[in-house]
């Protein structure tokens, strides 16, 4: 069969011409890629082989292995696993099946060092062409025809038969001519130590060593002339380090074996290394990334641990193994409880893995407590990467609901530095019966409200939320440590002055009753209702909600979403001591109208909600103010 040509998917294209030209300083992490892939092929057929032994054949000695051709310019990795079909070469390698690939594409273009987003996204192969003007990949399955994949990195790519004859995958790189010192030993030495020691199959390579001849007796030979012959190597030392005593390992080896998990460039944050016994034997290596990656709130985030049985490879991002608002984890799980040749299916539904997932989300939520504790500026960093993240666990794990809470942090109406609600529970004045907060795209528009104003007279503090998710699951904490939790925009708040702020509203209801009558009329479309309320002392006006109602902050979030939003009025409140409620109302119904729009739409703005008719609010005080410099 001749070879036919295909061109790449756009976001592909893209992509080389990214890898290729805004990547080259770090071109050496195309060795990792590679190794990694084959270590994956190799884990794909260990896995199938478990259930069909067939697969295997005779050649049972799974191995990835380099080779090197000075005079060729070229380095080949080969492996002997699951192999690709014509198919599967035409999946894997021409296109990038994710949604997401143009948003990963517009991150990678804004990246200041984007090595550790390369293995993020399935993408690593690519990195080849930073090394290689010439890519050939040959791939055979155990009961299928050899297939070849050749590219140049120019926009398409070639499809033909392979002369391979055996199971597995080889790689050629056709080496660009700055990419030479990878066909040197001791360079390829120190990558496979650097990213690849801790792959679990061996990593062999040919190396060409002079040695002497010798007598019967094993002595040298004298005067004989060395001999050149090729000994093939194993590079890399296949340590489960997680098996190993915490004390034997070394910071430089974890950091290493990090970067190879999760393919990154970076350190991680906090590394969380146990074992596990009684009801449950495993052992776990977790890690905590210093930072987020950047598809964390979309379908394509990676999910879940590499789950090991016994050392054997089962599955990457085992979703079982933890709830998926700590996803940020990278890390490895090793049972020896479950039975090596279970299927993926009944895995999913084993109860095994359901006590090993709360067995790690303690471990992992009490680890961020004492690093809370113990080092606040670490623990700081990690909540403003994951913080958000971490807050989803509120609504989806009642268990451990209060050990959430108290890893939360906010910033408040006093500080603009994070405190936990153990700081605000401590820091209460002793009339306080309630923890308060607001809702708030930033920290000027939560201090602009005018909702603040009773609260600041009383000297209670209010936690500002700031995450669009915080309005979600807030409220489902309800109450902390006996503190119950209120939005002080509810039209209900009680600051324990309830008896007297009754009696001061309905004097003013009966004092401004026709205002109250002629506001109720004109803003009839807008708000519910127009009442007084004696929690405003500096504004004017101010918008509350009923309880349960749909914050401004949410409505954007749903209508992002393609959601339809329901209509939700708001009350008009309006505070009786300021001036100008007795200059409103000594104006007739007609004035009064156009006032009440004013009115009502600088509440909107404070309340950080979106105003219908802008134009008409700037025409109206554009009037204002021209009258009041005739005046």
């Amino acid at each position: 069969m001749s070879a036919e040509k295909f061109e790449f998917k756009t976001e592909v294209n893209q992509l080389l011409e990214l890898v290729i030209h805004s990547l080259y300083s770090h071109r050496e992490i195309f060795l990792r890629e590679l190794i990694s892939n084959a270590s994956d092929a190799l884990d794909k057929l260990r896995f199938e082989s478990l259930k069909n032994k067939d697969l295997l054949g005779t050649d049972t000695d799974l191995r990835i292995k380099l080779f090197r051709d000075d005079k060729a310019g070229t380095l080949t990795i080969t492996d002997n696993g699951i192999g690709m079909t014509r198919e599967a070469l035409i999946n894997n390698l021409g296109t990038i099946a994710h949604s997401g690939t143009k948003d990963f594409v517009e991150k990678l273009k804004k990246a200041k060092d984007g090595p550790e987003l390369i293995g993020q996204f399935g993408v690593g192969f690519y990195s080849a062409f930073m090394a290689a003007d010439k890519v050939t990949v040959n791939s055979k399955t155990a009961d299928g025809t050899a297939c070849s994949w050749i590219s140049a990195g120019q926009g398409n790519f070639e499809l033909g038969e392979s002369a391979k004859t055996t199971r597995g995958t080889e790689i050629i790189l056709q080496l660009k001519k700055e990419s030479r010192e990878y066909l040197d030993e001791y360079t390829l030495r120190d990558l496979i130590k650097k990213y690849s020691d801790y792959v679990e199959y061996p990593i062999y390579m040919d190396i060409e060593r002079e040695e002497v001849s010798k007598d019967a007796d094993g002595k040298p030979i004298e005067k004989a002339k060395p001999e050149k012959k090729i000994i093939e190597e194993k590079l890399n030392s296949q340590k489960a380090l997680w098996t190993r005593n915490k004390s034997e390992i070394s910071a430089e080896e974890y950091n290493d074996f990090y970067k190879h998990i999760a393919h990154s460039y970076d350190k991680p944050l906090e590394i969380i290394h146990y074992s596990a016994e009684g009801v449950s034997e495993f052992r776990a290596l977790l890690y905590i990334p210093e930072q987020a990656p950047f598809d964390l709130f979309t379908k394509e985030s990676s999910l879940g641990l590499n789950l090991y049985i016994k050392r054997v490879f089962i599955m990457h991002d085992c979703k079982k193994l933890i709830p998926e608002y700590l996803r940020f984890l990278k890390g490895v799980a090793d049972s020896n409880d479950l039975p090596l040749n279970v299927s993926r299916e009944i895995l999913q539904e084993d109860t095994q893995l359901e006590k090993i997932k709360k067995n790690i989300t303690k471990k992992v939520l009490s680890t961020l407590k004492t690093l809370k504790e113990k080092d606040f500026e670490k623990y700081l960093k990690f909540y403003k990467e994951f913080g958000a993240v971490l807050k989803e666990g509120l609504h989806y794990d009642y268990e451990n609901k209060e050990a959430i809470a108290e890893l939360l942090l906010f910033p408040t109406s006093n500080t603009d530095k994070y405190r936990s609600l153990d700081n605000y529970v401590t820091d209460m004045p002793k009339d306080q019966k309630d923890i308060y907060y607001l809702s708030a795209e930033t920290r000027g528009q939560a201090l602009a409200s005018p909702h603040l104003g009773a609260l600041k007279a009383k000297n209670y503090e209010v936690l500002f939320l700031h995450d669009v998710i915080d309005e979600f699951v807030i409220p489902q904490l309800f109450e902390y440590k006996g503190k119950k939790l209120l939005p002080i925009n509810s039209a209900d708040l009680d600051l324990g002055d309830k008896k007297d702020t009754e009696h001061k509203t309905k004097e003013a209801a009966e004092k401004f009753g026709s205002l109250l009558n002629s506001l109720k009329t004109a803003l009839s479309a807008q708000v519910q209702d127009v009442r007084f309320s004696a929690r405003l002392t500096d504004s004017v006006c101010g918008l509350s909600a009923d309880t349960g109602a749909i914050s401004p902050q949410m409505q954007k979030m749903f209508k992002a979403m393609g959601q339809t939003v329901p209509e939700q009025k708001k009350i008009l409140e309006l505070n009786p001591g300021h001036p100008l409620i007795a200059k409103l109302s000594a104006l007739t119904p007609e004035r009064l109208s156009a006032y009440g729009s004013l009115l009502y739409n600088q509440a909107v703005l404070a309340d950080g909600g979106k105003l219908d008719d802008p134009l008409e609010f700037i025409k109206q005080l554009n009037d204002l103010l021209l009258k009041a410099t005739e005046a």
